[in-house]
């Protein structure tokens, strides 16, 4: 599968363990210090807008369908600008009281784009006449990347009445989990669940499916014919490893080498040489900043391996000035690419709110993952029949079977754990993955039918 540069056409997040690892995680989740030009002062405890409804349109199911999804796209989009022209009643009542926790300002990987999502949310929403009538109000908890702070965080949500803590990302989820479950507040809709609460505690409802895009990434690679594959995780993801390894065995493969990339660097050329060697493809496990360090160097080594990554981190952002090396590098996602149908109310929600994407990726992980997060708890809390609460949210939770998200992520089914699934990943509900590749430096859909990855993970053929 060598190929010259100039006829690579290559077809293409997150993470886990350690905090610097993690940033894959919310990489995906799109981990980035860029300022957004939107009107966005956050800290822990500040209250702020987000929310919105379920897209209206299935997603295609070939590769071909892909090149059209776009165009189905806007005409979805179209209709959902034209419909906020209607007016809706205001919301009234009490206010929904919900908590979306990220890391917002630490000297590593932050997430506004996760923030921002949420406040867009609200606004989309409240626009919209609110859930049931009822006006949401979010409250942002920025944990600053400190687990005491989160432990505070969990303890407000829990202090003010909150419903749900929805469509976060924070690397110390193990200080809010355990401390909010006692008051029947859910941890709802996480992209990346990655510690032990998130994806055992029956509090927990995640959309999103760490690690399952790797193993996707294990599988595309294979079934686009690469005969000899090596791997790069970053230090702190090994996490990774056990899922990928029992995919490509079953696969009828395995890996020429794993090569352990150190979370900070100022130059990866060592590294690429070790993964690229004798290598038609590379899968490569890391967040969004390492990534643009790895890219230059991988330019810099003539390789014409193809890479394989996570969304929102093998990204416009980690390609740019690395164009021509990266064309047609393969990207394992969790969420159809956001110029797709399910995405058009979420589009329009971020050019309502003034939001400038352009400033940060919400092509990603977090971004869509938070966005998917609460339309789902929308979707779920308009059933519930009386006061929403905490309790009756769980209630109400547990007992879906069918939350159907118009082409987000497949449905899901929340009553049924995973139980002959990976040991300690019990709620993880979603384990399929989608494909998107970097075409000149652009993110593209390149597939848009969900891939069920849950036997390879555990080492099963099929």
């Amino acid at each position: 599968m060598n190929r010259s540069r100039a006829h690579r056409g290559r077809s293409l997040h997150i993470t886990v363990a350690t905090c610097l690892a993690l940033a894959i995680v919310a990489a995906s989740c799109s981990s980035s210090n860029n300022k957004d030009n939107a009107d966005t002062t956050v800290a822990a405890g500040a209250t702020e807008p987000a929310a919105t409804e379920p897209a209206a349109t299935e997603p295609a199911t070939t590769e071909a369908a892909a090149a059209t999804a776009g165009t189905t796209a806007v005409a979805v989009e179209t209709s959902v600008a034209a419909a906020a022209t209607t007016v809706a009643a205001a919301p009234s009542g009490d206010p929904i009281k919900v908590m979306t926790v990220t890391t917002l300002n630490a000297s590593g990987p932050t997430y506004k784009n996760i923030a921002n999502t949420a406040m867009a949310y609200e606004k989309y929403i409240n626009s919209r006449g609110g859930i049931a009538g009822r006006p949401l109000k979010v409250t942002v908890c920025d944990e600053q990347f400190d687990p005491a702070v989160a432990t505070t965080c969990a303890r407000q949500a829990v202090a003010e009445g909150m419903v749900s803590i929805v469509g976060s990302f924070t690397y110390f989820a193990e200080s809010i989990v355990p401390v909010i479950a006692a008051s029947d507040i859910t941890w709802f809709g996480a992209c990346c669940p990655i510690t032990p609460s998130e994806l055992t505690n029956k509090h927990s409802f995640n959309i999103g499916n760490q690690p399952m895009y790797a193993v996707g990434a294990v599988k595309r690679a294979v079934d686009d014919g690469c005969k000899n594959i090596n791997a790069v995780i970053i230090d702190g993801a090994q996490i990774f490893i056990p899922p990928m390894e029992n995919a490509i065995k079953a696969l009828g493969k395995k890996f020429g080498k794993t090569v352990i990339l150190p979370p900070t660097a100022q130059d990866y050329s060592s590294e690429v040489a070790q993964a690229s060697e004798g290598a038609d493809c590379v899968i490569s496990i890391m967040s969004e900043t390492p990534f643009v360090t790895w890219n230059t160097a991988w330019t810099q080594s003539g390789t014409t391996a193809r890479q394989y990554g996570p969304q929102g981190n093998l990204n416009s952002v980690s390609a740019k000035g690395n164009e021509a090396s990266t064309d047609g590098d393969v990207i394992a996602g969790m969420y159809p690419d956001i110029s797709s149908a399910p995405w058009a109310e979420y589009r329009v929600a971020l050019k309502e709110g003034g939001y400038d994407t352009t400033a940060l990726d919400y092509n990603s992980l977090g971004g869509m993952g938070t966005w998917a997060g609460y339309v789902a708890f929308a979707q779920i809390a308009a059933t519930i029949k009386g006061d929403i609460t905490a309790k009756s949210f769980f209630d109400a939770a547990s007992t879906t079977s069918k939350l159907d998200l118009k082409g987000m992520v497949p449905v899901l089914d929340f009553t049924k754990e995973w139980t002959d699934g990976l040991k300690g990943y019990e709620r993880l509900f979603n384990r399929s993955v989608v494909f998107s590749k970097l075409d000149k430096g652009k993110v593209v859909p390149l597939t848009t039918e969900f891939e069920d990855v849950s036997n390879l993970a555990t080492g099963k053929a099929g």
